[in-house]
């Protein structure tokens, strides 16, 4: 079975865009832990909200 490939544009309904961003921004904090460990990689990651809210990952204790 093959996973429909989706159009990368905004989206509209402002619920679906949210449930979406959540979904997708711990996915990628996910990620970005995962690259630190395993590669022994030195990581860090901002993201800002629509709404301005700030979310951060820093693999180093020192940042």
């Amino acid at each position: 079975m093959v996973r429909e490939k989706i159009q990368i544009r905004k989206i509209d309904n402002a619920t679906a865009r949210q449930v979406t961003f959540s979904k997708r921004r711990r996915g990628l904090l996910k990620k970005a832990e995962e690259l630190s460990i395993l590669c022994d990689a030195e990581v860090a990651l901002i993201i800002f909200s629509s709404t301005g809210k700030l979310y951060e990952f820093s693999s180093s204790r020192y940042c």
